[in-house]
């Protein structure tokens, strides 16, 4: 890691998806675009500068069985690191990563604090496993541990069902969401089939992942209500598999995750033709590896979102969303550089040329 106090970076510097300058200057960590009085020998970065990436869903903590050690969750954040990814939506953890703050070498992290679930309807180790009656409680615990997000298991399988189903009555997640609006936090929901998305948006909730059930008649619903979703492509790939591996004991619930998969972009593509806000997140922790944000933009312009408006998920409109800076004056110099103009080739990103953490070199 470089310690240099002023850094040059030239070429072109993406401020915005317009806003395109020719230099910026990093001076004890901060973004300056005027050239700093009397500096010599100042160590200089070329390329296509955009903000560093944000994953707005990510688990640093979670492992494939639940909470992971301290040094098994730097790694996690350090792979993320290397992709660029700088600033992270730590969409629900078991494990209290707040020694990563300490820590300026290592992406920025909005926490969600741990999932909420009804009692055996999600994987173990992973969520605060709870009945309706408890969900205000929890919600409120969480609210005051997070960063100003509140994660909730919207649906899961019902393996008396065989299938998803919800998992939280309609008065449960009204008063639940009420009481972390009160609490100043958003509140967002794992929800991958249709039954639970009315109620939640209805109910007022921030933002759905996943939201694979997003149907035709529910997208308008979502889009008068401003409710963002974050789609995790990467993460939607793996149905299938999944799929497969549940054929001989739950088969209702495998087809309809084939359904599910075989409709994710145009599921996607309807969400953002109709104005829904759509952000990045590859759902990396558990089962699904760390580092993978280049392909979920990929995957967000193969399922026809406009390559400057897939960056925007990542980059600029996605921190104005998490209320965190990108490339502005004063702001901490948090930035990725890249060979060539990554609003030509989303493809760019899987190969930045520099990461610049807090003003340092670091990647």
């Amino acid at each position: 890691m470089s310690d240099h106090a002023v850094l040059h970076v030239k070429g072109r510097v993406l401020v915005g998806p317009d806003d395109v300058r020719d230099e910026l200057w990093v001076i004890d960590g901060r973004i300056s675009y005027d050239r700093p009085a009397g500096a010599r020998d100042i160590p200089t970065v070329e390329g296509w500068a955009l903000p560093g990436l944000v994953d707005a869903h990510c688990h640093v903590g979670l492992g494939a069985h639940g909470p992971v050690d301290a040094d098994v969750a730097e790694k996690q954040a350090l792979t993320d690191r290397e992709a660029g990814t700088l600033l992270i939506r730590d969409a629900g953890s078991p494990s209290d990563t707040r020694w990563v703050d300490d820590r300026e070498d290592l992406p920025k992290i909005i926490r969600a604090g741990r999932h909420i679930a009804r009692t055996r309807r999600y994987m173990r180790n992973y969520a605060h496993e709870i009945e309706p009656d408890e969900l205000v409680a929890y919600v409120a615990q969480e609210a005051r541990r997070g960063d100003g997000w509140v994660k909730l298991v919207g649906d899961w399988i019902d393996r008396d069902l065989g299938d998803l189903s919800a998992c939280w009555p309609r008065d449960a997640v009204e008063a639940a969401i009420t009481e972390a609006h009160r609490l100043g936090a958003r509140v967002t929901a794992h929800c991958f089939a249709e039954e639970s998305l009315r109620d939640l948006v209805e109910a007022g909730i921030d933002c759905i992942e996943h939201a694979t059930g997003l149907t035709q008649d529910l997208i308008p619903l979502f889009a008068s209500r401003g409710v963002a979703i974050v789609p995790t492509l990467v993460n939607i790939a793996t149905f299938p598999r999944l799929a497969d591996g549940g054929e001989s004991r739950y088969p209702r619930w495998s087809a309809h995750m084939r359904r599910l998969h075989e409709t994710r972009y145009d599921t996607v593509r309807s969400a953002y033709d109709a104005g829904i806000p759509v952000y990045v997140g590859t759902d990396a922790g558990g089962s699904l590896a760390h580092g993978l944000v280049a392909g979920e933009v990929a995957e967000l312009v193969a399922a026809g979102i406009p390559a400057t408006e897939a960056l925007s998920a990542t980059t600029w409109g996605a921190r104005r969303w998490l209320g965190r800076p990108g490339l502005d004056e004063g702001a901490p110099a948090d930035l990725v550089v890249y060979e060539s103009d990554p609003r030509a080739d989303v493809r760019v990103l899987a190969a930045p040329r520099r990461v610049v953490l807090n003003g340092r070199i670091v990647g």
